[in-house]
């Protein structure tokens, strides 16, 4: 009866969800955000007292009070290394403590000194390091300004939007019979004005949704703070959400909401929350890029507003016509529910700087194993073992590459995880070693809700140690999910996550191997009769309440999984971890995917916005579900999202359990050839992704990138969120269109030539290219002035094509020189951490094209040598000499004078080796 439960609940919820966001709350439905959002901009109650104010080397202390009720906060800032700023603000004297974030910074920030400039009774200044850049802190009313010359950067609560609700007793529950060790309690109390003592607004003390109700122990513990951004017209960031690369202004609408939710089929451009959360938010113009980072892991809702929303562009030239004196603006309201402010301003000056301060905060992107940069099959569900041979066949029957093919729920033993269908897949190593032979691997799916069985080891061990999330009266929490009645491991617990990873290991997940993976799905967490499909707020984790930590669930969740992977290898292997929920920090960990999209064209184009604002802060391993979760794409609509998922950086088809079969050979052998070119276009450029993610590992620096990120200066770049770069050299512009004959690509850099990666045709830069296309055509093209690596000779996955030569695709640009990287490892270990790789600096100039070592400490050999060079923009030669370990040699060459392009045949030196190739 169970499972038919279960079934008929997933249907509902699944009809329910793809039309009914009502099950969703809108602001006005959450009580702390409707609250907050009354409030309107003006004079702040909260003033600095200056008297209180202490500066120490490395950080200053202030306490602000709220005139309106005496409660005092504390204020700290920090001036943190590499161009930071951390502002935090806390009850000075909290009844009990409030939740701060642990675990997503890699380290406690290194500070650098804070110098007083100047203090009056209306303020001080505060420098930051140089004389042109100071903090102004106001007293009355509180207000933080950061400066640079005579520049405003930012500003903090200068519309008076600074909040604090303060921790208090119940007054209707409080008994007046004050013992002595209440009574500083009382005394923190009685500070309150009658008033505010009498004004207890519907939601404070409990709050209910639908059929739920939250019983809110704490009472009201919001807080929210503004940001003023003067100069700034565009904002990215704040994922997840199904809309445009740049955010929208929310003064007619909701905010933008950060809760992580199960929502199948998802709407697009609004600004419901969706499965993850990272808080962080890039400001950027034609002179700066700043970050503004929110570390707080409760319900967020995030508020912008312009004063040049709703402008014209004729309404804006008009303004400068006529000297208009307003400088755009826009203003950031960030709400959370609980916890405190803890704020990290990311002063930029570059994007790229403020890639490398988040990372220096939250780490950077890990560097995956190099086959899971492969493609990916997957549907819900291959039905058995049989099913899964067959579908590997096939792929080797119609001559398509992939490495990793994927099991759903269905492949264990009753949505019992770390086991399997004892009838469909009775001998799992049996089909993991058929894979391996084929040098393939496979992903299984383990998600964070236990089956309520005490026939089920894994969920006895659980509740015998005590690591099930607690409901508020002290039981196990339990809820409904796949499994029927399901409980939810305690992952803010070290020992839990221990323990969690200790079941990845060989001889504990029986069946596995070292060719299996894992993927977390589900761990928002997701509960289908809890209220928003997910966890009630006022279950325990310990001390904390799970309002206050409920958007790092899915964080944890991947970070024992991933640490498990590791751990059963003995720490040699790397690991492959694919999420749906995550926060800050999670790109340390694995990869993220879009969610249950559609089979349809919006959300073709919408995974290009949303892929693009992960990358922004930090999350690079990202990609949508090729062909869309729901529905069933036209044979049209498949092609197009396979041409658009070789050029993510996750590239996986995925389909519901309930759509018509779409392995790529079904649709017939055209559409099979299509598909087929698309993949192995993915498969000849992943040297160049391998190097990407390498270069992300090391810096931060997204791999998917928005236009704006190379050329800060170009205000056509800002809100372009239908094309996108890999790195700084290749540009995409997909085909999103049904029935499109032609794309309209625009080519930044007016100093810039943009190659044609399939015709080689040459074009310049700073202008809006059209194209016509056929189904086969994936417009993409090479920046002049790169060097970018492929291997061409294209096998059943990338493991098999690990010794195979390299060819060298060499765009010129207007002064004929390119610079590129060559990065080679084994491919799957952490051995890279002790210096064993290749990593060559590849350069033409002056008709001289040469290799050289960027790490001459590191120690790697390879088998791979250079089969070919083929240079884009060329001049015909007439010889090309080649210099290897001292000796010359000539080498053949053919030359298209039609579209100078020469190709350099056979030089065949060693990846790994010096060379140089000079052109006479």
């Amino acid at each position: 009866m169970v499972p038919v439960l279960v079934l008929w609940l997933a249907v509902c919820l699944t009809e329910t969800w793809a039309v009914d966001r009502g099950n969703f709350k809108t602001c006005d439905q959450s009580a702390f955000c409707k609250r907050q959002r009354a409030l309107k901009p003006g004079e702040s109650p909260y003033r600095a007292l200056l008297e209180t104010m202490e500066l120490t080397n490395t950080r200053l202390t202030l306490q602000l009070i709220n005139d309106n009720n005496k409660v005092r906060l504390l204020l700290e800032l920090y001036r943190l290394q590499g161009n930071i700023t951390r502002v935090k603000i806390n009850e000075l004297k909290p009844l009990k403590p409030r939740y701060e974030v642990p675990d997503v910074l890699i380290r406690e920030p290194p500070t650098e000194p804070l110098s007083l400039l100047s203090q009056d009774e209306n303020g001080v200044v505060l420098s930051l390091g140089s004389e042109s850049q100071r903090v102004i802190i106001s007293a009355r009313p509180f207000r933080l300004d950061i400066m640079e010359g005579s520049d405003v950067l930012m500003s903090l609560n200068s519309r008076g939007l600074l909040t604090f609700e303060h921790l208090r007793m119940r007054k209707d529950t409080f008994s007046y019979k004050v013992t002595s060790t209440v009574a500083s309690v009382w005394d923190n109390i009685k500070r309150t004005t009658k008033d505010e003592e009498e004004k207890v607004e519907d939601g404070m003390w409990e709050e209910t949704f639908k059929s739920h109700s939250d019983s809110k122990p704490n009472g009201p513990s919001a807080i929210s703070l503004d940001f003023s951004l003067p100069g700034v017209e565009h904002v990215y960031g704040i994922p997840e959400h199904a809309d445009t690369l740049r955010l929208k202004t929310t003064e007619n609408g909701d905010p933008y909401r950060l809760y992580n939710l199960d929502v199948f089929q998802y709407e697009l451009y609004n600004p419901m929350a969706l499965y993850g959360a990272v808080p962080v938010m890039l400001a950027h113009n034609t002179q700066r890029t700043t970050g503004i980072f929110w570390l707080n892991a409760a319900e967020t809702w995030v508020d912008i507003s312009s004063n040049t929303a709703g402008k014209t562009v004729f309404g804006k030239m008009l303004d400068y016509v006529q000297g208009s004196s307003e400088t755009p603006q826009t203003d950031v309201r960030w709400i959370s529910e609980s916890g405190i402010i803890d704020v990290f301003l990311m002063l930029g000056p570059t994007p790229k700087d403020v890639f490398s301060q988040y990372a220096s905060l939250t780490g950077t992107q890990s560097f995956p194993p190099l086959a899971s940069l492969g493609y990916h099959q997957c549907r819900w569900n291959y039905n058995d073992q049989e099913d899964v041979q067959s579908v590997d066949a096939g792929f080797d029957q119609h001559d398509i590459p992939y490495d990793f093919i994927w099991l759903d729920i269905e492949h264990t033993d009753g949505k019992r995880y770390f086991t399997w269908d004892p009838h469909k897949f009775a001998t799992p190593k049996e089909m993991l070693q058929g894979l391996m032979d084929k040098k393939r691997k496979l992903v299984a799916i383990v998600d964070p809700h236990i089956k309520v069985d005490s026939n089920y080891k894994i969920h006895n061990e659980i509740r015998s140690k005590g690591f099930y999330i607690k409901n508020k009266d002290g039981g196990d929490y339990e809820g409904w999910c796949w499994p029927g009645s399901a409980s939810y491991p305690d992952f803010f617990r070290a020992d839990m996550r221990a323990w969690w990873a200790s079941m990845f290991a060989y001889d504990q997940y029986e069946g596995s191997m070292e060719n299996m993976y894992t993927w977390n799905d589900m761990n928002e967490p997701s509960v289908f009769n809890g209220p928003e499909v997910t966890m009630h707020k006022d279950t325990v984790h310990g001390a904390w309440e799970h309002r206050d930590v409920h958007n790092l669930y899915g964080f944890y969740v991947q970070m024992a999984t991933a640490e498990g992977l590791i751990q059963r290898s003995g720490g040699v292997e790397r690991p492959f971890v694919l999420t749906r929920a995550f926060f800050a920090g999670s790109q340390r960990y694995g990869a993220v995917w879009t969610g249950d999209n559609a089979a349809e064209w919006d959300h073709l184009k919408i995974s290009i916005p949303m892929c693009l604002s992960l990358g922004l802060v930090g999350i690079s391993f990202c990609g949508a579900d090729v062909g869309g979760f729901f529905k069933s794409p036209s044979t049209e609509l498949l092609v197009r999202w396979y041409q658009m998922g070789a050029y993510q950086p996750f590239f996986r088809a995925h389909a519901h359990l309930d759509t018509p079969r779409r392995e790529p050979w079904l649709f017939g052998p055209e559409n099979t050839a299509l598909i087929r070119e698309a993949v192995r276009q993915r498969y000849t450029l992943l040297p160049y992704w391998y190097q990407q993610f390498y270069h992300a590992h090391r810096t931060g620096e997204p791999i998917m990138r928005p236009l704006w990120v190379e050329y800060p200066q170009d205000p056509a770049t800002f809100a372009v969120d239908d094309e996108f770069l890999i790195g700084r050299d290749l540009l995409v512009h997909p085909v999103t269109e049904e029935g499109a004959r032609g794309v309209t690509a625009y080519l930044p850099g007016k100093d810039e030539v943009w190659f044609d990666v399939h015709t080689f045709q040459k074009h310049n830069g700073a202008q809006n290219l059209y194209i016509p296309v056929t189904m086969s055509s994936i417009p993409v093209f090479q920046r002049g002035g790169s060097i970018i690596p492929r291997k061409v000779r294209v096998r059943r996955s990338s493991t098999c094509m690990e010794h195979d030569p390299y060819t060298l695709y060499v765009a010129l640009n207007l002064q004929r020189t390119a610079e590129g990287e060559l990065y080679i490892d084994d491919g799957h270990t952490f051995n890279y951490e002790k210096k064993e790789f290749i990593h060559r600096r590849l350069s033409f100039a002056k008709n001289i094209l040469s290799s050289v070592n960027l790490a001459p400490d590191a120690q790697f050999t390879t088998r791979s040598w250079i089969e070919r060079v083929v240079i884009l923009g060329a001049s015909k030669p007439s010889k090309v000499t080649l210099k290897t370990a001292g000796e010359y040699s000539q080498l053949e060459f053919d030359f298209d004078a039609s579209m100078s392009v020469l190709t350099l045949r056979k030089p065949g030196m060693n990846a790994g080796a010096d060379w140089t190739v000079m052109l006479q």
